[in-house]
């Protein structure tokens, strides 16, 4: 179900339990879509322009925009830590924490890098170097932007970050477009999702579990849940999930299916929820391990994995996230947290964590070995990332490490 809202600036409704609630004089019945066409609001009257017009004569609403290379740097020299992975020298502050990259899906080696302090660098090699890129209009407005997620379909992208900025390419990133979005807006944007097809299509979720599809490149949005987790959880609470009860407005990961399912651990760790294209509400479900959950995500073969604060890592071994067989896989994470996992193929997967925590399976997930290459990298792994032609981990002050290695499984 879907219903059409359009939020440049100016709705969503976050106290209302239906996000559409606030802007329709009388509610539709259920199975029928609810539609809002509030357009942003510009002056303090409230007076109403298009978005495209705002777009152009606000500069704090947001503007077309270039975005010009920062001055040269001169890169060092990237250092090999392994036979798999080499440190990535980049132009950015020690304090940086890298949160997302991407590439172009027009060319596989034209790429942009994420982090907070408002980070975003450019590659057109693969990711071996790395060029700044500055956004003029973001950087006029006085706010440090926490760029949190990007997406490509083609030459058309996406960028979302903290406080709420959305940004759209069309051109592989040559110039961007800063889109309004609604101080109402249901949490902080944290995943942004360029969708194949017809040009202008994306799916915006928040941390609170707003989640918004547009087809028209940002002009309406159509919510697909009806309320936000919260407010499902206070309406649920006595349906036997741990923890709900004490649960407090966000999560803290939020990772999307290649088939459009989404799986989100609580900001608690307590449990996780479950969404599926077509259900109204995101489904709870109890943590399946004593420690608190730090991460879940995706098996190339469609499996849920999820990560403990403990340094565990458990494998449903059911597909889909309808039923639910979790096994505890082998590895020693010497205490430290593992904070995510990633998979090059269905054979070789990576798991990272705290003080360069790093471990490699080769049989699917099913068993770990530590990867002693980055024990000298001074810092935390967050996240990692592979796509068809390279693979990364980001982590903090400025960490990036880039993967050389194969796609064989090599035990040695």
């Amino acid at each position: 179900m879907a219903h059409a809202t359009r939020f440049s600036a100016a709705n969503t409704g976050v106290k209302a339990s239906k996000f559409c609630k606030a802007f329709t004089a009388a509610p539709s019945p259920r199975g029928r879509s609810r539609t809002c066409n509030v357009r942003a609001q510009a002056t303090a009257d409230g007076a109403d322009i298009p978005r495209r017009t705002m777009l152009s004569s606000a500069v704090a609403l947001g503007a077309a925009t270039m975005l010009p290379y920062a001055a040269p740097f001169a890169a060092k020299a990237n250092k090999v830590l392994s036979s798999d992975w080499e440190e990535v020298d980049l132009p950015v502050d020690k304090g940086v924490v890298l949160l997302d990259i991407g590439f172009t899906g027009s060319d596989p080696n034209h790429g942009f890098l994420l982090g907070t302090r408002q980070t975003l660098l450019e590659t057109f090699d693969g990711g071996n170097t790395w060029q700044q890129r500055e956004i003029d209009a973001a950087r006029d407005e006085g706010f440090n932007y926490r760029f949190q997620s990007i997406s490509f379909s083609g030459d058309e992208g996406w960028i979302v970050g903290k406080p709420a900025i959305l940004l759209h390419t069309s051109d592989g990133g040559k110039s961007w477009e800063r889109i309004p979005l609604s101080a109402k807006l249901p949490g902080a944007p944290l995943v942004i999702t360029a969708l194949p097809g017809e040009p202008g299509q994306a799916e915006l979720t928040t941390d609170q579990g707003a989640i918004y599809v547009t087809n028209n490149k940002a002009y309406t949005w159509s919510a697909a849940v009806l309320e936000t987790v919260d407010a499902t959880l206070n309406r649920t609470v006595s349906s036997g999930i741990s923890g709900a009860s004490y649960y407090e407005g966000s999560f803290s990961n939020i990772a999307r299916s290649p088939n459009g399912d989404y799986v989100a651990v609580s900001s608690r760790g307590n449990f996780f929820m479950t969404w599926t294209a077509g259900q109204e509400y995101w489904q709870p479900h109890n943590r399946p391990a004593a420690r608190r959950l730090q991460n879940m995500g995706w098996t190339p073969s469609n499996q849920l994995w999820l990560s403990t604060r403990g340094g565990e890592v458990l494998i449903n071994n059911k597909s889909g996230i309808e039923e639910e067989d979790y096994k505890s896989a082998a590895l020693n994470s010497r205490g430290f947290g593992i904070l995510d996992v990633g998979y090059l193929n269905g054979d070789i997967a990576y798991a990272c964590g705290g003080s360069g925590s790093l471990f490699k399976s080769v049989d699917g997930g099913r068993s770990w070995k530590r990867d002693k290459a980055t024990d000298n990298v001074a810092g935390n792994l967050y996240a990692i990332k592979f796509f068809k032609n390279n693979g990364f981990i980001l982590g903090n002050d400025g960490i990036l490490l880039r993967y050389i290695g194969g796609t064989q499984p090599n035990t040695a």
